[in-house]
């Protein structure tokens, strides 16, 4: 019995040691985690370096009583263990994508903005010369410009580390490489004016490892950027663009890059379109596909089965789960996770078609 007491007494002892402790911390095992946190139909992905450099890409909503911010800042406080964000994105001037940035900034902490550059007016958004100036005051007018071919300077270790910019202001990437077999699948669409068109899109590269996010960017653009040469090449990992919806992830840019996992940002009622559902089951390398949220509207049979979509019920009964993709220092392998209990899928990194 005294043994069976002590031995209680050390594990509570263990426990209590733990407590507020970061679940993850990427500067400590050498790997590089993405973390998808659910803001229910915007965009908030915080990456973590080995070198334990972070950085966050969109910002989702400012209202719903701070709930994207609280969910933000406990990912990255308490599940990544930072004590500030050191880099803060906007893929472009929706509100459910920079939303928070200034609130963060605020409450938590931001060292440096990267943007587009900052219109002085949004058709599509009457409001945005209101909303825009907390955003200013946040990044002190300060926010870096990306452009095509732009690097994000995050620091590298033993294992190489490259952002690199390949859409920004409807400009796209030179358009080199291999011819893409893909390019007659693109059927034009009306040509979309708003910002969604203009979105930041990044591909990130950890030795042989591969991830690609292109914000909200829209279907002709899509195309653009992969007809009829392919300068992305294939990746591993793909953020299903603009939340699923059918307005983009056009088959001739998904089926080119040919991913192996892809995660979609979705809310119960926005994004996750079943004809972006159909695409994915064309991807030939595909394994897996992630959804934040079941698509309320939707058939089951049509999307990700149950054990890979991390909230199944509507916003009312969310608990903010969200999706961990975590690479191998060497970057050789990933596995990706729901929330801090999920079971890790491990997958291995393929040998890449490059520009």
């Amino acid at each position: 019995m005294q043994r069976l007491i002590l031995l209680f007494s050390v594990l509570l002892m263990v426990v209590r040691s733990n407590l507020g402790q970061p679940l993850f911390a990427s500067s400590k095992d050498g790997r590089l985690d993405f973390y998808f946190i659910d803001v229910e139909g915007g965009a908030a992905t915080l990456i973590v370096t080995p070198e334990g450099e972070s950085l966050l890409i969109d910002s989702g909503y400012p209202d719903n009583q701070g709930r994207d911010l609280h969910r933000i800042i406990h990912v990255a406080k308490d599940v990544a263990g930072l004590s500030r964000i050191d880099h803060a994105s906007v893929s472009h001037w929706h509100l459910d994508h920079f939303g928070n940035h200034a609130a963060l900034q605020a409450e938590f902490g931001i060292g440096t903005f990267w943007d587009r550059g900052i219109p002085d007016l949004l058709e599509e958004d009457a409001k945005f010369p209101d909303r825009i100036v907390a955003y200013r005051a946040a990044s002190q007018n300060g926010s870096k410009s990306l452009k095509v071919g732009d690097r994000i300077p995050l620091r590298s270790g033993s294992t190489r580390l490259d952002v690199v910019v390949l859409t920004s202001g409807r400009e796209v990437a030179e358009n080199k490489g291999p011819l893409n077999p893909f390019k007659d699948r693109h059927v034009a669409q009306p040509e979309d004016p708003s910002d969604n068109a203009a979105s930041v899109s990044l591909l990130f590269s950890f030795g042989d490892f591969r991830f690609l996010t292109c914000g909200d960017l829209t279907w002709n653009i899509e195309a653009k950027l992969v007809s009829p040469r392919n300068p992305v090449g294939t990746v591993d990992l793909f953020m299903v663009t603009h939340h699923g919806l059918p307005v983009s992830n056009n088959p001739a840019l998904v089926l080119a890059i040919d991913p192996t996992v892809a995660v979609m940002c979705n809310g119960p009622s926005k994004g996750g379109a079943e004809s972006t559902m159909k695409t994915l089951r064309e991807v030939n390398s595909l394994k897996d596909w992630y959804q934040l949220h079941r698509n309320l509207s939707l058939d089951p049979s049509l999307q990700a089965p149950a054990e890979f979509i991390a909230n199944p019920g509507t916003t009312e009964t969310c608990k903010g789960e969200w999706v961990l993709a975590s690479v191998a220092p060497d970057g050789k392998s990933y596995t990706v996770q729901i929330g801090a209990a999920g079971p890790r899928r491990e997958y291995q990194t393929r040998t890449h078609v490059r520009n």
